[in-house]
């Protein structure tokens, strides 16, 4: 028997899969290579697909998974550590996104419910594509990385209340009071569904389910969860996704959030590909040939207007007029989640078939756009806020404030510690544990303005300016450590504070090895990459534990270090003294172990009568007893329950002994 969807989705998978591979050689993000799988499949294109309304059926269930995820991921504890970000950085990005494009609309003639509606979906910015962009570049922990995060995640949020305002939108109620009035209701409805349920009912639930240690079962459970809140929403009249996306922070707020996330992830994976086949699928490409000048010129509108709004929002929060820029060429593209909105629309009359078609042909230039842009969008953000580079632009914040600064003290043979973070923090606490003056640079507004009432000399500023290190008397420091996890910024940093002093001694954190050259080239003293770091760590306590001369292990890891980490690049050991440790290994464990036993023949007896040695081999050579560690060890010793014994012997022997004292 031969089945159609089956077909459908073999061309579909099948073509996507070439595709990808093809984008995949030009870098571009996975997300474009299933729109153009759905242009090239669609009706508009080779026609290959027949079955279109079931395959979005398929990619109805994609959206529902997709937001069931972000729910499942979407941490109220994560979010209140950014909440400045959020609300003010992604408040000012999407009001004042939607006020502009609402107004440019109703000058092209549109009513006032159609142009807001343009608005809230030139608003939103693809999450999946930024994020990807910025995890590849390591910059999510960068100032415009955490900028970017937070207004993302306001704009995943606030497209549920969008959804909900649609219908109010299209007037398809003659009293709009009673039904806003009738929307609240359900909204508060569903809230309080989901705190009870967050609270008590799903944990137990899950819990019940985890007893059971079957993987079929919390699967089936976690998925009947999610469709079944999906359609409890869908039946109050609200949408399917918004249920989605509330299931999803029911289960968050559980301890099994990030087990049903890795169940659910694969799922997410095959359905959310059919959800941008079939947007690609929605292209008239011909359509986009014919009225190719007026798309052009508005996908540039798109680029420009939200790329300015998104500056401004940076601004807002304080940073620099770089960081901004580059937060403002980051999120200029419409995203996916306006592609469901957009659904929205359409179902209520909100958007004309040309006017989709329009919306479509600009989403889709300036999502295919974004990775160039962002690949190029230093030099971009370097050439226009150069003219405006001045002292005000380099310590604006330090202008608000003329005083900030004069609380710092006399700066002379200091550190200077670039960047607040883990690493940055740690230095400072070293620094002042050890007495030596120090300086802190930061650049996160809010992070100044705290540390400086707890008394730490923290300054706010870009580092890449010179005022800025000139102000802290880089000068006269003796090293300056950078801690910032925006590898692009730290070679700035680098150069322009050799321009200013040689003797400064530099150490810079980074996150790969790969950045090592680079940044001895300009000017670095000593690089310290974490991801070696942490192999060294792990390994030299795995050498302790195999009872290595400490002298041997601290020779084995300054060798690594002084050799720019070649061994742990190289597939094999290059060095005669660093291929030859650890030649002899002894056969021997040093073991901690509880003694449960209440035998008589061992408790309450002096060791020279229990015959330990004799009997199994091993020595004990310490002894921890309550609050008290017992090192003097000799024949009369006593031993007790409920005693940690420290003992050496072969590991068969400790095991052998370990079974004995736990009966």
């Amino acid at each position: 028997m031969e089945i159609p969807l089956l077909s459908d989705i073999v061309i579909i998978l099948g073509l996507a899969v070439v595709v990808i591979l093809v984008f995949q050689r030009f870098k571009l993000p996975t997300i474009l290579g299933f729109l153009a799988t759905g242009v090239i499949a669609g009706p508009h294109g080779l026609s290959l697909v027949h079955g279109s309304h079931d395959i979005e059926i398929l990619a109805e269930i994609g959206v529902i998974l997709l937001l069931f995820i972000i729910g499942m991921e979407f941490s109220l504890k994560q979010l209140a550590l950014i909440k400045r970000t959020v609300l003010l950085g992604g408040t000012t990005q999407v009001m004042v996104t939607i006020g502009m494009v609402a107004l440019v609309m109703v000058l092209l003639k549109f009513t006032w419910s159609e142009a807001v509606f343009m608005g809230f979906l030139i608003a939103l910015s693809s999450t999946a594509i930024v994020l990807k962009l910025l995890q590849d570049r390591g910059e999510i922990n960068s100032p415009q990385g955490r900028v970017v995060l937070g207004i993302l995640i306001f704009q995943d949020i606030i497209v549920v209340p969008m959804m909900l305002l649609a219908p109010l939108m299209a007037g398809g109620t003659e009293n709009i009071a009673i039904a806003l009035l009738l929307m609240l209701l359900k909204g508060a409805f569903v809230i309080l569904f989901v705190l009870i349920s967050a609270r008590y009912l799903v944990p137990r639930l899950l819990y019940q389910v985890a007893e059971t240690k079957s993987k079929e079962l919390f699967i089936l459970s976690v998925v009947v969860i999610c469709f079944a809140v999906a359609w409890l929403t869908s039946s109050l009249g609200l949408s399917l996704a918004l249920g989605a996306f509330m299931a999803g922070l029911i289960i968050s707020e559980s301890e099994y959030s990030h087990q049903a996330t890795s169940n659910i992830l694969p799922f997410r994976e095959i359905f959310t590909s059919f959800f941008f086949v079939s947007i690609g699928m929605l292209l008239d490409f011909g359509f986009l040939l014919q009225h190719l000048p007026v798309i052009l010129f508005f996908t540039l509108l798109a680029f420009l207007l939200k790329g300015i709004v998104a500056t401004l929002a940076a601004r807002m929060l304080q940073y620099p007029l770089r960081v901004s820029l580059l937060v403002g060429l980051s999120i200029f593209q419409v995203g996916e989640f306006a592609f469901i909105l957009s659904k929205t629309g359409i179902e209520y009359e909100l958007l004309s078939p040309e006017t989709y078609q329009y919306f479509l042909s600009v989403s889709l230039l300036t999502m295919a756009i974004t990775p160039f842009v962002m690949g190029s969008y230093r030099k971009l953000a370097d050439l226009i806020a150069s003219p405006f580079s001045s002292k005000e632009e380099a310590m604006p914040f330090a202008a608000q404030q003329q005083d900030a600064h004069h609380d710092l003290p006399e700066l002379d043979d200091h550190i200077v510690i670039i960047g607040y973070g883990i690493n940055g923090r740690n230095v400072a606490k070293a620094a002042r544990h050890a007495h030596i003056p120090y300086v802190i640079v930061e650049l996160n507004a809010v992070t100044v303005k705290e540390e400086k009432k707890k008394g730490e000399p923290i300054v706010y500023g870009d580092a890449v300016h010179p005022m800025i290190l000139t102000h802290i008397n880089i000068h006269k420091a003796r090293v300056v450590v950078i801690a910032i996890s925006d590898p692009e910024a730290t070679k700035r940093i680098i150069s322009t504070i050799r321009e200013l002093s040689d003797k400064v001694h530099i150490i810079v954190r980074t996150r790969f090895v790969q950045e090592m050259e680079d940044n001895y080239r300009i000017g670095a003293d000593e690089v310290i990459p974490e991801e070696f770091e942490t192999s060294i760590e792990i390994f030299t306590r795995t050498l302790n534990k195999y009872l290595m001369p400490r002298d041997e292990i601290e020779a084995f890891t300054q060798k690594i270090r002084s050799d720019n980490y070649e061994m742990l690049r190289s597939l094999t050991a290059t060095h005669a003294d660093v291929a030859s440790l650890g030649a002899e290994l002894p056969d021997i464990e040093v073991a901690s172990l509880r003694v449960y036993t209440k035998d008589p023949v061992l408790v309450g007896v002096p060791l020279l009568k229990t015959n330990i040695r004799s009997h199994y081999n091993i020595t004990v050579v310490a002894i921890k007893r309550q609050n008290e560690t017992i090192l003097n060890i000799n024949a009369d010793t006593q031993l007790q329950r409920g005693d940690l014994l420290y003992v050496v012997g072969k590991p068969t022997d400790v095991m052998r002994f370990s079974n004995y004292i736990k009966e």
